[in-house]
């Protein structure tokens, strides 16, 4: 009780003057920590109990993907199949989320593997997840193979968004919009989820009639718009080029824009060349978030593009000033079934010489096919790396 709501302290004070200690009481300090987020105690709990079932093992695994540390996750999946108990439906929805946000299809496949392997029951919860996984993995056919294996009497709202969803992400406009009305025949409620789906469809396939259809839906649907669906409405009208549609829309909402909402229509203002309205939205990014090094670097580049260097460069020293540091960007590269993780400027990768050798070789090569009418819209000079 203490725990979910918060007060890891006060939880701690009633376990630490507990006589005697079991299972449960373990677990239920272990999922605490996890709860609250803190997960070097968490681990540190996993590590002094006397056993461990599966839900210990799944609390912990869980904790980490909710933290955002899907490679510990994965990392404590694989320590549990090697010493630990069976894994249940519990521990491998958290194992698919893992693998979906960091996009590791063949750990994604080895997971359902062992689903099947282990003879573990296919809940409709699982099958969304193994859907999720796929989608999101860029493996659209394998995700529509699961999810057409469920029966359609069997199927709740949740597997239709997630398949829905992972349509409109891989472009597929005319597909996920046919699958919502199938979803429609069929009798399954769309939720607020759906329509999040659906608008992200439009905003892929510049349907901007179709996207205000979806939009007016929700309160004839009984639905209220949230943010991410103004949100959604703004990208859809940037992308499509209709820069003023999109502040008029910003201006005329019963909310107050967020920081995602401005940041569709920067994004829809550099994209259309409409630096004048760009500037605006930058200044005003800023404004909203003063520490988020993401709203100084999306001006810097609009003062890059139009080549006011000065600009870029004030706005760059200001940021300095404010003690905002640049995140440095990283990807994640799976290789036979093995994750590697890239960052900015690291060099601690085994295989450093051979990746920068390539890395060299295509930057040669974009400067080869860099033509002059692409020039313009280039906001930093392509280096190689011995420069």
């Amino acid at each position: 009780m203490y725990s979910s709501c918060g007060n890891i302290m006060c939880a701690h004070k009633v376990f630490d003057g507990m006589l005697k200690k079991n299972l449960v009481s373990w677990n239920s300090m272990l999922d605490g920590h996890a709860k609250c987020g803190e997960m070097v105690l968490a681990h540190k709990v996993f590590e002094s109990m006397p056993e461990r079932d599966v839900v210990s093992w799944s609390s912990l695994i869980d904790g980490y993907v909710k933290a955002g540390e899907y490679r510990e996750a994965m990392a404590v999946f694989e320590e549990m199949k090697a010493l630990g108990p069976k894994a249940n439906e519990v521990t491998m929805v958290s194992v698919l989320c893992a693998c979906a946000h960091l996009g590791a299809l063949e750990k994604g496949k080895m997971t359902h593997k062992y689903i099947v392997d282990n003879k573990l029951p296919l809940t409709l919860v699982l099958q969304t997840s193994l859907v999720d996984m796929y989608a999101k993995c860029g493996a659209i056919q394998e995700a529509l193979l699961v999810f057409h294996g469920v029966p359609k009497s069997q199927t709740d709202v949740l597997i239709w968004n997630a398949m829905i969803g992972g349509l409109a992400t891989h472009g597929l406009v005319e597909e996920s919009l046919e699958m919502f009305k199938e979803m429609h025949i069929i009798g399954i409620k769309p939720d607020e989820i759906t329509y999040l789906c659906l608008l992200t469809a439009c905003a892929h396939g510049g349907l901007v009639k179709e996207a205000w259809y979806f939009f007016d839906s929700l309160n004839e649907c009984g639905l209220t718009p949230t943010s991410e669906h103004y949100a959604c409405m703004v990208d859809v009208l940037s992308r499509a080029g209709h820069i003023d549609k999109a502040y008029q829309f910003i201006c005329g909402m019963p909310i107050e824009p967020t920081a995602s909402m401005l940041g569709a229509l920067l994004n829809g203002c550099i994209n259309h060349r409409k630096f004048d309205v760009a500037e605006i939205i930058g200044k005003k990014l800023i404004e909203l978030e003063p520490y988020h090094d993401g709203r100084y670097v999306g001006l810097s580049n609009v003062y890059a593009v139009v080549k006011r260097w000065d600009d870029a460069r004030n706005l760059r020293e200001a940021m300095e000033r404010r003690g905002v540091k640049k995140s440095p960007g990283f990807s994640f590269v799976e290789l036979f079934g093995v994750l590697h993780r890239f960052i900015s400027h690291d060099k601690s990768h085994p295989n450093l010489e051979e990746t920068y050798s390539m890395l060299n070789f295509i930057v040669y090569q974009m400067r080869l096919g860099l033509h002059q009418e692409n020039q313009e819209t280039c906001m930093f000079d392509i280096v190689m790396e011995d420069e």
